[in-house]
């Protein structure tokens, strides 16, 4: 599936759910999905265009006293169910965190530390968030769709709390290194550099 048939998923699911304008559906991707799906803004509103080219939505009260609402056709809901039938797309993982501590006795256990301090901190934040969103999807209107969200709610708790648990254990196996043992930079001979050895005097 290529990025932009991603996009195209994401706004027909979203539409899917309720017709909306498109600032409530940028929002609805950014707050609802946001725990496990990302989507450029500067993307949204173009593929909406699109869509409604290729008849896939309708856009409703297209006037200058209200903004319009989105709304799916029947075509639009056929091509959500043939793009969410597609196998999902391997994404590969680039995370800066463990970027940084494979190659952390360049940064000394101190600062790996303190690397993986505030990734714990985030994990609790992402916990307290998912929470929320768990209170927030019991209630309203939309009991069909209500077990498969809590599917990805799900998905996040557990994703959230292994963090914490890898964090905790990262702190403990760090205790057991000492800052020495982290290179000094300045104390290392600038590359290029001649090494100057003392000169012997003979008698």
């Amino acid at each position: 599936m290529s990025r932009t048939e991603q996009t195209q998923t994401a706004v027909l699911g979203a539409l899917s759910v309720m017709p909306m304008t498109g600032y409530a559906l940028r929002e609805e991707i950014r707050s609802v999905l946001g725990h496990f799906w990302s989507e450029s803004f500067g993307q949204i509103y173009p593929a909406l265009a699109e869509l409604q080219r290729q008849g896939l939505v309708e856009r409703r009260g297209a006037d200058r006293a209200r903004a319009s609402v989105f709304a799916l056709t029947p075509a639009g809901t056929e091509r959500l169910r043939e793009l969410l039938s597609e196998p999902a797309q391997p994404v590969r993982p680039r995370n800066g965190l463990m970027l940084r501590l494979f190659f952390g006795r360049q940064l000394g256990p101190e600062a790996c530390r303190i690397l993986i301090r505030e990734a714990r901190e985030e994990a609790e934040a992402r916990l307290a968030e998912l929470a929320v969103s768990r209170s927030e999807s019991q209630e309203g209107p939309h009991a069909q769709d209500r077990p498969y969200w809590l599917l990805t709610i799900s998905a996040g708790e557990h994703a959230a709390r292994a963090a914490i648990a890898w964090a905790d254990g990262a702190l403990e196996a760090l205790e057991t290194l000492s800052d020495s043992a982290a290179p000094h930079p300045a104390a290392e001979p600038p590359v290029g550099s001649k090494t100057v050895h003392p000169v012997r005097e003979h008698p």
